[in-house]
């Protein structure tokens, strides 16, 4: 079939919808994560949303819920126990080892569908179903609210935290909410490149970004267009005629993704070059 032919299938078109979703969130969410050095946080919320993600599937049978709720509590574990940033490192990684733990004993007790659980590690965007669409309507919706409402003080306290606190910023409860958006915005990407490969949605959009601007606004604006073109990019080329031998969409994800980045870390140096010249 051609490309035109997919996309009329409701699942292509769903999977279009859910896949601009992510791709504006995290693209939002990542340059904070940059700013921040919160990329092992992001790699342990997703890894530990397996375990929730399991835990939905074995009593709910939900994954997706299951995956959101587990990233809240992982986020709140994360939030209490490394509020120091000299303790972040270790209490993610104390968390991770013991959450991962969990999710292999859940995991032994799932006795379905192996499928559903290996979608959770790899994502399965093309079965993004009508109430999962919802749910990442509205998990989207409550994460832009958040970066609407967080976004001075979050940025404030992500250059400078000492000034910030000095300024009456409360900067620990800031924290701890951008933790919050961050465990939803990992359990949504999740949904389509699965767990194992959500840093190429959450984190390298935006490190591309920083490599060519210093201007949040246009680190953002960069950080959103390089998601859109790695997800909805890479969704389309897996629907295409390149795909012969039907390689998952999150591959082809994450390819763009990287692509994107290291073009990024070629031109960043030559744009830097001429913004001196000029100067």
């Amino acid at each position: 079939m051609g490309l035109d032919v997919y996309l009329r299938l409701p699942a292509v078109q769903h999977a279009l919808i859910a896949a601009t979703l992510v791709a504006i969130i995290s693209g939002l969410i990542g340059p904070f994560v940059v700013t921040r050095r919160a990329a092992f946080a992001v790699h342990g919320v997703s890894e530990l949303s397996f375990t929730g993600a399991v835990a939905g599937l074995v009593w709910a049978n939900n994954a997706v819920l299951g995956a959101l709720l587990g990233s809240l509590v992982v986020a709140t574990g994360i939030g209490l126990l490394g509020v120091r940033e000299s303790e972040r490192d270790a209490a993610i990684g104390v968390t991770l080892a013991f959450g991962l733990g969990v999710g292999v004993f859940l995991l032994s007790r799932y006795h379905a569908s192996a499928r559903a659980a290996q979608n959770i590690l790899f994502g399965q965007i093309f079965g993004v179903s009508n109430g999962q669409l919802v749910l990442l309507l509205a998990v989207a919706g409550a994460v832009l609210l958040a970066i609407l409402v967080l976004y001075r003080p979050l940025l404030f306290a992500s250059v400078d935290p000492e000034v910030a606190e000095a300024r009456g910023v409360p900067v620990k409860l800031v924290g701890l909410v951008f933790l919050f958006v961050l465990a939803v915005t990992v359990t949504e990407a999740a949904q389509i490149v699965g767990t194992l490969l959500v840093l190429s949605l959450a984190i390298t959009p935006a490190a591309a970004a920083h490599r060519l601007s210093v201007r949040p606004a246009v680190v953002a604006g960069l950080s959103v267009l390089f998601a859109l073109l790695a997800s909805d990019g890479g969704l389309l080329v897996s629907l295409t005629g390149l795909n012969s031998t039907n390689v998952p969409a999150s591959a082809f994800i994450t390819a763009i993704s990287f692509a994107v980045y290291l073009l990024a870390r070629l031109l960043g140096p030559r744009l830097v070059r001429r913004r001196k010249v000029r100067a």
